[in-house]
């Protein structure tokens, strides 16, 4: 992977670190389940309580300090750390932090090598996980299912965690009468189970992805354009669309695309860098500011970072500055009869093939 002294172009694995699988949980009593259902509430109200503290100015110790008054200190470390994120990313939005709104109980443990993989929630063996009950010190045992495919992968990691030498994050969830566990596993074992190639080929592919549609233009080593393609979802941004089925239309989109370069010779994948842009821009468009609003981009990148890196992909992150409105971008619009979103499409591959040659 390549990495700029400049900060514009970074290892795909500083943006992606961890990739999230996810089974479910079975409580072995009501009073188990009950228990569980407590100490979901109690984090997702201190969640809540945090993010108004942080909008007002509170400092972290004194944030804290309240936490472990009702939570203990590894609950109340990621509660803060979660509610920090949630204000930044209102923020950027634009939105006001103190009209954020937690509606669902949840639970967020932070992974720690030290501490058997994670502090709070651990995974025993492929089907038994336990979760810290902050209030007396015991665990809750629960019985969990995942997929088959996913048990050689669960199996190392428990063994991996029961030695220190791993961490993974875990975060519980009820939803439609079930209870979830989505485990963060980190990439590299992660591709160790689940890698599907190893791209060599020659060729850069440059992706412009929108709420709409993405982009893919294909360059050789000289920057000319060897081939051009475009995804469209149009409905994923109709008045009323399901959030959840826009989102998977995007990422089947993407992951076609994906799957196209690796057929066809390319060795590189260039995505943009978003963690550059502190601040999202909107426009006098209402329409425009709701397709903003709803589409959660830089999961969608990181999705197709995951999905680059499982093709055996090198990828590259580049900075997106003036790939959208600039002089340059004017001109390659001019030069190659390309769209808007295309000529993006391009500067991405080209700042891509600028850093691959150095």
């Amino acid at each position: 992977m390549l990495q700029s002294q400049t900060g514009n172009v970074v290892d795909a694995f500083a943006m992606v670190n961890y990739v999230t699988i996810t089974g479910k949980l079975h409580p072995a009593s009501g009073e188990d389940y009950m228990r569980l259902v407590r100490l979901a509430w109690d984090f997702k109200n201190a969640v809540r309580i945090t993010t108004r503290m942080i909008a007002k100015g509170v400092g972290r110790s004194n944030i804290l300090k309240e936490l472990r008054g009702v939570l203990n200190k590894a609950y109340a470390d990621s509660a803060y750390k979660l509610a920090k994120a949630m204000v930044e990313g209102c923020l950027f939005n634009g939105c006001n932090p103190l009209h954020i709104e937690v509606r669902r109980p949840f639970i967020v443990s932070e992974g720690e090598s030290s501490r058997l993989g994670n502090r709070n929630v651990r995974l025993e063996d492929t089907n038994i996980v336990k979760v810290k009950y902050p209030y007396d010190g015991s665990w809750i045992t629960l019985r969990a299912e995942f997929g088959e495919r996913y048990l050689p992968l669960l199996r190392e990691l428990a063994e991996l965690a029961r030695r220190k030498k791993v961490s993974y994050g875990a975060r519980i969830v009820f939803r439609e009468g079930s209870i979830y566990l989505h485990l963060s596993i980190p990439i590299k074992l992660y591709l160790k189970y689940f890698k599907r190639g190893e791209a060599k080929g020659g060729l850069v592919a440059g992706f412009d992805i929108n709420s709409d549609r993405v982009n893919l233009v294909i360059i050789d080593r000289y920057g000319r354009i060897v081939d051009t393609r475009t995804a469209w979802f149009t409905e994923a941004v109709s008045h009323g669309f399901s959030r959840n089925r826009a989102r998977a239309l995007r990422l089947g989109a993407l992951a076609k695309l994906l799957k196209y370069c690796y057929t066809h010779s390319v060795g590189v994948v260039v995505f943009e860098n978003l963690s550059l842009i502190k601040r999202r821009r909107y426009t006098r468009s209402k329409t425009g500011n709701r397709k903003i609003t709803l589409f959660a981009k830089r999961q969608l990148i990181q999705y197709g970072v995951v999905m680059a890196l499982k093709y055996g992909f090198k990828v590259i992150l580049t900075n997106p500055r003036g790939t959208t409105n600039s002089k340059e971008h004017s001109e390659v619009m001019k030069k190659y009869g390309l769209d808007r979103h295309t000529a993006s499409a391009y500067l991405t591959a080209l700042r891509g093939l600028t850093h691959q040659q150095k």
